[in-house]
């Protein structure tokens, strides 16, 4: 039960550290590149949730980023500022993975049967959105665009305030609010009952269902929660790159998520936000120079951290620091040993 609970609890120090560093860091750096950092680590989170506890892989989770970026253009253009098209960005991907996964889970689809019908769900996206040019494709004052997506949509603004935009800091201090609130409510759900069936559907899944748990309606849940996260981070990123284009729904963006959480660490919901920041870092780098392509850089890197660290980087470090309390702990318990130990080097 302690090893449970660890696993919902906040660690308060660690988090009001990050918390304060998120808070000062516009004070030395400029915020546009952290801005999409923090972003693409909402977006790791959302599939860390569902697929390190629930064991739930999709393979076209950027599906869900993209829609939450699209439907807040959209409604932006239509409705003229940002308090609804927020919701809406959250509630159609939502909406979507509800409905997808109801029919998958109460079908009893089988997990990889699972992740290519979701990546063939992005792909199909990808395909309409880049085939929408032309003025016969529009969503009431908005024009889908095609390849050139949707630009010059209104970005965030105070609530009922329009005129009032954010954006700069004030944007990236709505995207540090956002993905510390969402880790916080992933903590609330795993310390729940849910989170600890979530956590059992993983491990062995007909023993839950012999005892009595509606697998296929906490499957459900959970792939639908994950779709809302990952639409807030796509409206986010539509904030914070002025445009939507099918580029959101690309094999790239799908394959890249899922190499942040391998690379952090399946199981734990720190190691998908490190991975999200430090991969996301090397991204923004590689993308100043030509002569390397970002994609097999960042494949290297995946197959070393695999080789290397299978488990990823945070659980491994979190292992080599329980040892070393261990240790810690074992030689101030056992002082004579320590000691004796010396003495017997001295002579």
């Amino acid at each position: 039960m302690s090893a449970w609970r660890s696993t919902g609890r906040v660690h308060w120090g660690w988090f009001f550290t990050a918390a304060a560093v998120l808070l000062l860091l516009p004070l030395v750096v400029d915020t546009h590149g952290p801005t999409v950092l923090l972003i693409w680590a909402l977006f790791a989170l959302s599939l860390g949730l569902m697929w390190g506890y629930a064991g739930l892989l999709s393979f076209g989770h950027s599906a869900y980023f993209g829609l939450g970026a699209y439907a807040y253009a959209i409604a932006a253009v239509n409705v003229g500022e940002s308090t609804l098209p927020l919701l809406l960005a959250v509630l159609v991907p939502a909406l979507l993975a509800a409905v997808l996964g109801a029919m998958m889970f109460y079908g009893r689809i089988s997990d990889v049967y699972m992740s290519v019908i979701t990546l063939v769900v992005t792909l199909i996206l990808f395909k309409f959105m880049s085939a929408t040019a032309g003025d016969a494709y529009r969503i009431g004052d908005a024009r889908l665009g095609g390849f050139n997506g949707i630009p010059g949509f209104p970005t965030l603004n105070l609530p009922g305030s329009p005129e009032i935009s954010l954006f700069g800091t004030p944007t990236y201090y709505v995207c540090a609010v956002a993905l510390l609130a969402c880790y916080l409510l992933c903590r609330w759900v795993l310390a729940r009952s849910f989170g600890r069936v979530l956590v059992g559907i993983r491990e062995n899944e007909e023993r839950c269902a012999l005892m009595g748990y509606d697998v296929a309606a906490y499957k459900t849940a959970i792939f639908t929660l994950s779709a809302a996260m990952a639409g807030l981070a796509g409206c986010l990123f539509a904030n914070w790159a002025e445009i939507v284009t099918p580029s959101v729904f690309s094999l790239r963006q799908a394959a890249e998520v899922i190499i942040w959480v391998i690379v952090g660490g399946l199981g734990t919901l720190v190691g998908p936000v490190i991975g999200a920041i430090v991969l996301g870092m090397v991204k923004l780098l590689l993308g100043e120079q030509t002569t390397f392509d970002n994609a097999l850089i960042l494949g290297l890197l995946l197959i070393v951290v695999v080789l290397a660290i299978p488990r990823g980087v945070v659980p491994a470090l979190q292992r080599a620091w329980r040892w070393q309390r261990q240790r810690s702990r074992h030689a101030a318990a056992n002082p004579r040993r320590r000691l004796g130990g010396a003495a017997e080097m001295r002579r």
